[in-house]
């Protein structure tokens, strides 16, 4: 059984928060217990910030692997000049190098992808599409629930309507853009698959 942290506790915002922000954090508890507790227990102060080095050191890390916003563009760019097979070919190729095992599908999903034995279904179809609506995102959750898979995902480099965001956040259903694309094709993978 895997455990999930709360989206809201302290550790998770401070995950999604500027690094410095933990760093910050330890700084300040450490101080102030430092200051607070008496001299013969001051040398516990660094512990107490200790989950906050580890959680600004986890948040750190995350932030230096994500894509400036220069390689997101050329990202987004390249993908909406493919044609759907290459397209198709290259989110195979970025899955397969992001650890899954993939195969094709017919029908509301275009991928099984799995990893740790866990199944993801993900649907590329209307990547193109200028807006992406809660119908497609719909089709997708029937077509998991009934493959009894664990995630899915969607692909899109349109805008997501408000209810398509609502929904994929209820359902914990991923949605595919930006920052996120950029990270699964990397430009080595974009420019092989504009090779091919």
């Amino acid at each position: 059984m895997q455990l999930k942290m709360s989206e809201n506790s302290l550790f998770a915002v401070l995950l999604r928060s500027p690094w410095w922000i933990s760093f910050g954090l330890a700084i300040a508890i450490g101080a102030g217990t430092y200051a607070i507790f008496p001299k013969d227990m001051a040398s516990l102060a660094p512990f107490v910030g200790l989950p906050f080095i580890v959680t600004g050191g986890i948040a750190a890390w995350r932030q230096l692997r994500v894509p400036g916003q220069a390689r997101v563009a050329a990202t987004l760019q390249a993908v909406e000049a493919m044609a759907w097979r290459e397209f198709a070919e290259v989110i195979e190729a970025g899955l397969r190098r992001g650890g899954y095992q993939v195969e094709r599908m017919d029908g509301a999903a275009d991928f099984r992808a799995v990893k740790g034995g866990r199944v993801t279904l993900v649907s590329c179809k209307r990547w193109k599409a200028a807006s992406l609506g809660i119908e497609s995102l719909r089709e997708l959750e029937a077509a998991r629930r009934k493959a009894e898979a664990w995630d899915s995902m969607v692909v899109s480099i349109g805008r997501v309507s408000d209810n398509a965001r609502s929904f994929a956040r209820d359902h914990g259903m991923k949605i595919l853009q930006g920052v996120e694309l950029a990270q699964l094709l990397p430009p080595a993978l974009l420019k092989a698959g504009a090779r091919d």
